[in-house]
């Protein structure tokens, strides 16, 4: 049985006049299914790509786009007051530009002036338009406000056109909106800081289609990529070998190999705030690299693999930290006396904080979910009972957060 309209989180779903306003209408689905009360709120542009009648029919609710519209309701008012979230999808340069400088010139305008909820911009362009000083010196400004956005994504734009301003993929943006509205803060804590997140497992070559690896999906890192993208952050996501969409808003960069991770990973910390090193990465790799298939002799056993260690990426960042106050993590995952290894650990690594948790068959590893206890450098001990892996996430951004303020 559906909850109420009045029991039901009220989003505000403005939507600016780009190609990309067709992809809100997804957004728009994943809202109202998940049992929120939605209101659309698009601009007379946005009227071109989506009619009116398309956006009454998805959500429910009568749509308006002009504050002369039922004006003794007061909707320009009223709209943003009532409303639990606020969020632009897609946000072009002029919606960006016009709020920025609190101009109100229609009803999604005016409802971002009068809305005291949290509000998260998508933004959708051409590299040129993004990149341009202009539109960086106005994101610059609604993230200084408190405001949520989005790192638009890389891929193919309109005509031919190839680059970063591509709308992140709605589900993703739904998966931000999710966890701003469960977090229920107006002012991002994050807001401001750049956080780097591993995730994944490396992958070590044996021969050309060999490798030596794990069996680390990658979701707590994309959890926790996701997760801090959501509390303002600018986040650099370093994958290794993943098959997982992008969560929305972040840099993601790929590599394969320990050695492929360390360089990414050095290279974003130089600026960043926090390191999260979620990814499992490989303790060893093969001395040596066949050029070609290692092929089965049936008249004797294989050679010995002979391993070499592999750098120790979370130690060296914990040592060699390049940024006064830059907060490292690390994760340890233990089969067995998972405290008394994870102290231990969290002592040779020199990190501040150490996420422990207990993996085997079927645990941690793939799984949705995830429990934890996270160690710090303090002596201190949070545990994360069984949940979601974004509400391990969360907790240790508080942690974070917590230590970088």
């Amino acid at each position: 049985m559906d909850k109420p309209k009045a029991d039901k989180p009220k989003v505000v779903l403005g939507v600016s006049g780009g190609i990309a306003a067709y992809k809100a209408c997804e957004l728009l689905r994943r809202l109202t299914e998940s049992g929120h009360d939605v209101r659309v709120v698009p601009t007379a542009s946005a009227l071109h790509f989506v009619g009116a009648a398309t956006w009454s029919a998805l959500s429910g609710n009568p749509v308006a786009t002009e504050v002369w519209d039922d004006v003794h309701e007061v909707p320009h008012v009223r709209i943003g007051q009532h409303a639990d979230l606020v969020v632009v999808a897609p946000a072009t340069a002029d919606m960006l530009a016009k709020a920025a400088h609190g101009l109100a010139d229609d009803l999604l305008t005016n409802t971002l002036l009068t809305a005291r909820c949290p509000v998260v911009f998508a933004p959708a362009m051409h590299t040129e338009m993004w990149e341009h000083p202009a539109t960086q010196e106005n994101v610059a400004t609604l993230r200084r406000r408190g405001a949520v956005v989005i790192e638009p994504a890389v891929g193919r734009l309109t005509g031919a056109d190839t680059g970063k301003g591509r709308l992140p993929d709605p589900a993703e943006i739904f998966e931000v909106c999710r966890g701003v509205l469960a977090r229920g803060v107006t002012a991002p804590d994050l807001a401001g800081r750049h956080v780097v997140v591993s995730a994944g497992g490396t992958r070590e070559p044996l021969d050309p289609v060999r490798f030596l690896g794990n069996r680390s999906s990658g979701k707590q890192g994309y959890a926790l990529a996701r997760t801090a993208a959501a509390r303002g952050a600018r986040v650099t996501l370093v994958a290794a070998n993943t098959a997982l969409p992008d969560p929305a808003g972040v840099d993601v960069v790929r590599v394969g190999t320990a050695l492929q991770l360390r360089e990414a990973v050095l290279k974003a910390a130089a600026d960043a705030d926090a390191v999260v090193m979620a990814a499992a990465v490989a303790d060893f790799r093969p001395a040596t690299y066949a050029t070609g298939k290692i092929k089965k002799q049936d008249d004797r056993d294989p050679d010995p693999i002979v391993l070499v260690r592999n750098p120790d990426v979370l130690a060296e960042l914990s040592a060699e930290r390049v940024r006064p106050g830059q907060v490292v993590v690390g994760f340890a995952a233990e089969t067995d006396d998972v405290l008394a290894h994870g102290r231990a650990k969290l002592r040779r690594k020199g990190c501040d904080l150490l996420v422990v948790n207990e993996v085997g068959e079927s645990r941690t590893f793939g799984a949705e979910d995830n429990e934890a206890v996270v160690l710090g450098a303090d002596g201190s001990e949070t545990p994360v009972p069984h949940g979601p892996k974004e509400a391990l996430a969360d907790v240790v951004w508080d942690l974070v957060a917590a230590r970088l303020t």
